[in-house]
């Protein structure tokens, strides 16, 4: 699937001719409640709730081990036991996953802290969403660019359901539009870090990926955006979960190789 941005040559499932580098690390942050999915989360990690028959994570898993990844690293808090008994160590899908447990909340980025030997740029992102991004066209592009970050953005857009009315400074009026639709972009839940990043992560406290890209943003670095008209849902709300549980039962080839769907 190809971005908003003119940078993208993927074919919208994730895989590409080309692939990450070798060694690539992706951290998966893995340890939030779920609270907004409750009753489900409460006996079920929101990442191990199932798309069809297969769990969330596990589809993220297949991607980025198809993307090339090497190494993934899970960022756990709430109900880590579950989470590691059932996602193990990799053997399965042919990569080393390693679980970090968090006592408290560190945040999105200060979870980062953590983790040893992270590889020259790595990838950063939610375990709870489904998507066809091109990992290794984002990437590529985070590189090309010599990005200290780079944000994976979905365009959306919110209808205004009332007459919006712009005035000048001396109350006259400018301009009238009745029931706007605003387009504006998201954060996906996805991105990918220099390791250069580190040295702006404070040494202790909670500090949230929006608060470490603003950090090198102000100190001068290159901060990318990667637009894409890719699928992504953010599994955070009923609705969302539902809909997305949908989508992928409908063509689980979309998002995952045929070979691994006709086993779900």
């Amino acid at each position: 699937m190809s971005n908003g941005n003119g940078n993208g040559n993927g074919n919208g499932n994730g895989l590409s001719h080309h692939h990450a580098p070798k060694n690539m690390t992706a951290v998966i942050l893995a340890g939030g409640k779920g609270t907004r999915l409750k009753p489900f989360t409460m006996t079920i990690p929101k990442p191990l709730l199932p798309l069809g028959d297969m769990p969330i994570l596990e589809i993220v898993i297949e991607q980025l081990v198809a993307a090339g990844i090497s190494r993934i690293v899970l960022t756990l808090g709430h109900m880590a036991p579950v989470l590691m008994a059932c996602i193990g160590s990799g053997e399965r899908w042919g990569v080393k996953i390693e679980s970090i447990l968090e006592d408290e909340p560190l945040g999105t980025a200060g979870s980062l802290r953590a983790i040893e030997n992270l590889s020259d740029n790595f990838l950063v992102m939610n375990a709870d969403l489904l998507t066809t991004l091109d990992y290794e066209d984002m990437f590529d592009y985070h590189i090309r660019n010599n990005a200290f970050g780079t944000i994976g953005l979905s365009k959306r857009e919110v209808l205004i359901d009332y007459g919006v009315v712009r005035t000048t400074s001396e109350g006259m009026l400018d301009n009238y539009i009745e029931k706007p639709t605003i387009p504006y972009s998201v954060s996906m839940g996805i991105n990918i870090l220099s390791k250069k990043c580190l040295k702006y992560i404070p040494p202790k406290g909670k500090f949230d990926m929006p608060d470490l890209m603003l950090a090198m943003h102000g100190a001068g670095h290159p901060v990318r955006c990667y637009e894409t008209d890719c699928y992504w849902k953010d599994i955070g709300r009923f609705d969302d979960y539902q809909q997305a549980s949908e989508d992928f039962v409908k063509n689980p080839s979309r998002f995952i190789t045929k070979k691994v769907a006709s086993h779900s």
